[in-house]
């Protein structure tokens, strides 16, 4: 038996992981993978093709084919035990069997497939066996790296030991030199001393703390503070003497940092962040996160109607600690008959169906731990939704472009369902080239003009009961009413269409059942109207 490749393949004929064991050029191996989706058949039980020089020996996985290419004189009872070997490996190192999980773990699958098949003859390995030797954890490396890390925190302990003796010095000699801050705190502001004690003691948190008081900032204000229950005549002028001074913020901020080491309370400026930017999800504190995810896939038609809707949800796990490993999972969900439900291959179906409890079927195996960093988690469950009812639909637009002699007015409005309160809603309507910003005459919310890519962007920042419609009208030279679309939309909501909640954890050691804390987002993926 030889076994020229192992391959993964969509359905449609696109070459997800393909791994040759025998010396072949890349166009031969792309020409037989290219053919052999026109050489299956629809409805019949065979699992191999045989052409002229090949045989293809295949297993469907869900949307996709596991397909091992063989000469026609291998064994063929031999390449289905190995390619029933194969179908058992691939959901173990992938937690979702679709493109973009098999896409993610391709190197894994293919070190998998090597410890199987050697000069495309199949080893005597088992599943178990196949981890053991693609993990091949070293011990000699765990303890180069844990004498690596000691190093390097005694380094840094030595580091903030001789900070802290050096800032500590700074501060006695700038005390003797000035003969102490609360002194002179009390004296006018027009002295250098007073003004520094001003604005890096007292509680108005402005001056050095921000970072901003001796920086590249010419402003008057920025170089004065404004303390709660003074007049404002005390910091209207900056003192004579310090103008721009380069590097100045840095050596302040280390007096800062003296000063909260020995406790002395000193409020800082926080400079907001643009609002541009998108809040990142903050790290779980709690040992068990549950994050239930729906992305919702829409396209609306300009003059009504729903031409795709389309929901995909996640259910995901992450533990910090690995002794809470061992749990299962007890959810409610809230009985919408469209939705359907799908277990991952490792979770108990027969204990979901009848107790909506996802457990592995091996109780004995501990759900994998992640760092705090990852934010993906362990997939446990998936759903999807599809309808073409268009009250489902969360959000809905309205564009009328109308020519008017040289000008073309455009009025939009969006209608919102009482299902859902939306955030940080952005419209973005693309518009024809032209010169200077459109003339936005009316509109509810925010608007910004993207000169580069000829979009306008109408902002929301939250939609709920107070403002379920809203509109916008601006005006454009003359132009089609095509080049206003499709609208593309993005909006996130707290809430979800499968309304799906997790009610306990079930430790399987017994015991008190361990802290945990659930995520719920909707977000709109892909949402047009076109």
């Amino acid at each position: 038996m030889v076994v020229l490749a192992a391959s993964i393949v969509s359905k449609s004929g696109k070459v997800l992981v393909s791994r040759q064991f025998v010396d072949m050029s890349r166009i031969r191996i792309e020409g037989l993978l290219a053919a052999f989706p026109k050489l299956v058949g629809t409805g019949k039980q065979h699992t191999y093709v045989e052409t002229e020089n090949v045989r293809y020996v295949y297993q469907p996985i869900e949307g996709l084919y596991l397909l091992l290419v063989t000469n026609k004189q291998s064994n063929i009872l031999e390449d289905l035990d190995t390619l029933r070997l194969l179908s058992k490996l691939v959901p173990e190192y992938s937690m979702s069997l679709d493109e973009e999980g098999i896409c993610k773990t391709a190197f894994e699958l293919i070190f998998a497939f090597d410890e199987v098949i050697s000069l495309g003859h199949k080893e005597n390995v088992t599943v178990a066996q196949v981890k053991q030797y693609s993990e091949m954890e070293s011990h000699e490396e765990k303890l180069h790296k844990l004498v690596l890390q000691s190093k390097i925190n005694e380094t840094k302990d030595v580091m903030k030991r001789k900070a802290s003796e050096i800032d500590k010095s700074k501060i006695e000699k700038s005390r003797g030199e000035r003969g102490g801050f609360k002194g002179l705190q009390g004296m006018g502001s027009g002295r250098i001393e007073s003004s520094f004690s001003e604005m890096s003691i007292s509680n108005s948190g402005s001056g050095f703390g921000s970072g901003s008081g001796f920086g590249l900032t010419t402003d008057a204000d920025s170089f004065s503070s404004k303390p709660k229950g003074r007049p404002p005549s005390s910091a209207s002028a900056p003192p004579k003497g310090l103008g721009m001074q380069l590097g100045k913020t840095q050596k302040t901020n280390q007096f800062l940092e003296s000063l909260k080491a020995e406790g002395e309370v000193i409020l800082e400026d926080v400079q907001p962040k643009a609002a541009s930017s998108k809040l990142a999800a903050p790290p779980p504190t709690d040992p068990i996160t549950l994050t239930a995810e729906e992305k919702l896939n829409v396209t609306l038609k300009r003059d009504g109607g729903v031409s795709n809707f389309d929901v995909q949800g996640t259910l995901s796990l992450q533990i910090l600690n690995q002794e809470d490993g061992l749990i299962q999972v007890q959810i409610e969900t809230g009985g919408n008959p469209g939705i359907l439900f799908k277990t991952h291959p490792n979770i108990n179906k027969e204990l979901f169906s009848s107790e909506n409890i996802l457990g592995l079927k091996d109780p004995n195996r501990p759900f994998p731990t992640g760092q705090t960093g990852d934010a993906a988690g362990v997939g446990l469950l998936r759903w999807r939704m599809q309808s073409v009812d268009e009250s489902l639909v969360p959000l809905t637009i309205n564009c009328w472009p109308s020519v008017s002699g040289n000008e073309t007015y455009v009025s939009i409005e969006y209608e919102a369902s009482s299902m859902f309160d939306l955030r940080n809603v952005i419209i973005s309507v693309p518009l024809p080239a032209l010169r200077e910003a459109p003339n936005v005459r009316q509109i509810d919310g925010e608007w910004r003009y993207d000169p580069r890519n000829s979009i306008l962007q109408w902002s929301i920042l939250l939609i709920d009961n107070s403002n379920r419609s809203g509109s916008m009208e601006f005006v454009v030279p003359p132009a089609d009413s095509s080049a206003f679309f499709p609208i593309s939309v993005q909006f996130a909501a707290t809430s979800t269409f499968s309304d799906l909640k997790v009610l306990n954890i079930l430790p399987l050691r017994g015991g008190s059942p361990p802290k945990f804390s659930q995520r719920t987002q909707l977000i709109a993926e892909n949402y047009q109207v076109v």
